[in-house]
Parts: C-alpha cells; sequence; structure tokens
C-alpha cells in the first residue's frame, strides 16, 4: 500500500494481503538500479509476493506482480485519489486480521479509477462508504429524513437506493451505476459527514487533492 526510502538502496514497505492483513516488511536493494524488486515495491502493485519471516520483520525476496493499474501512472489526479483510498485501508486494516474484504475493495477501487467513464467524485464515494461498512461503522439503512443535508433538504429515493446497493452488493459489482449530480452531492454529503464522525484525521493525499480539484 506504501513504501519510504530506507538508506541508500532499500525501502520499507507496507502489504495488504489475503493471508496476515497488512504487514511490514524491507525490499533491500529495491531503489538500487536494475533491481527486480524496484517495480513491485512501487504504489498500486498488486500480485503475489514471497516473504521471508525474520525474528521482528518481514522480508520481501519475489514478486509475481498482476496488475501494476497502468493508466494511474499517467493521470496525476487518479493517482491522488489511489493513494488516498490507500491511505484510507492503510488507517482501517490490521496485522493478522481478516483484511480479504478491504483488500477486494481497495483493488475493485483502484480498478474503477482507471475507467475513464465513471467519476472519480463517485468512485470515492462509495470506496468511503463501503469501507467504513466493512469495519462496522456505516447504516445498512437510511431514512429520507436522515439529517446530513442543509436545510430541510430530504435524501432523494435514488440516494437511498445508491447507499443500500453500496453496503449490500457484492465488491466486485459495487462501481456498475452511475447517478445524477444532485444524487452524487447527497451521497458525498452523506460520505464526508460519516467520515469525519469515525475516521476524524486528515490524509496527506486528501490534502493534495484538494489543491487540485
Amino acid at each position: 500500500m506504501k513504501q519510504t526510502p530506507v538508506g541508500e538502496f532499500d525501502r520499507h514497505i507496507s502489504l495488504l494481503t489475503r493471508e496476515r492483513g497488512k504487514i511490514s516488511a524491507f525490499a533491500r536493494g529495491a531503489r538500487r538500479q536494475g533491481s527486480r524488486l524496484t517495480a513491485a515495491t512501487n504504489p498500486f502493485a498488486f500480485g503475489c509476493f514471497k516473504l521471508y519471516e525474520g525474528r521482528s520483520s518481514y522480508t520481501l525476496t519475489e514478486a509475481d506482480i498482476q496488475n501494476y493499474f497502468e493508466p494511474l501512472r499517467t493521470d496525476y489526479i487518479g493517482a491522488c485519489y489511489g493513494m488516498y483510498f490507500a491511505e484510507v485501508a492503510d488507517y482501517y486494516t490490521r496485522e493478522n486480521n481478516d483484511e480479504r474484504e478491504m483488500m477486494k475493495l481497495l483493488y475493485q477501487s483502484l480498478r474503477a479509477l482507471s475507467v475513464q467513464s465513471l467519476p472519480n467524485a463517485l468512485v470515492r464515494c462509495v470506496f468511503e462508504c463501503r469501507a467504513m461498512a466493512v469495519n462496522g461503522e456505516f447504516p445498512m439503512e437510511f431514512s429520507p429524513q436522515a439529517p446530513f443535508l442543509p436545510g430541510d433538504e430530504k435524501l432523494e429515493e435514488s440516494t437511498l437506493y445508491a447507499l443500500k446497493y453500496i453496503t449490500t452488493s457484492p465488491v466486485e459489482k459495487l462501481y456498475t451505476f452511475a447517478v445524477k449530480d444532485s444524487v452524487l452531492a447527497q451521497l458525498e454529503a452523506v460520505a464526508a459527514r460519516y467520515m469525519n464522525r469515525f475516521v476524524g484525521r486528515h490524509f496527506k493525499s486528501l490534502e493534495v487533492l484538494q489543491t487540485l480539484c
């Protein structure tokens, strides 16, 4: 999910895994020119990682990458959204937890960012709401009178349907719908309200996004 330089040639990486949740590992020589681990330790690398478990840390030895999410390499705003999603996933996940749902959500969300026909703002709403639902912090049902909107505005029927779809659909089918602008605005208001309530922290990538969008 993230990587930081260590020493002259190494990297310290954070991985979200199916078997052991979030783990940290060292990639020795990953910053050395020609290293086979260089690409594997870049952001958004999805695949199979072979790790050696030491006494106090893991060491990455091999990687078979199946998806680098190439469109995000040339889409700076899309990449910022992807980094934000990775930060949220890093915040929510723990070592030795069953994090399969969060891993699938992150993967499908990065794929959605690579689809030009899907608005990034909608992908963000879906990701935030489902991430909170995975963590048990998001309602399964909403009332039209839910107090998330300014004045006396009520949640539209389409907004209520979208919220239910986001929380109950299989992750693989999350990004198969579109909404009109008024519904997107309501989804953004609901997501923001819950993110402020349950997460309540600043993410560096989100601060960058806010200066660009």
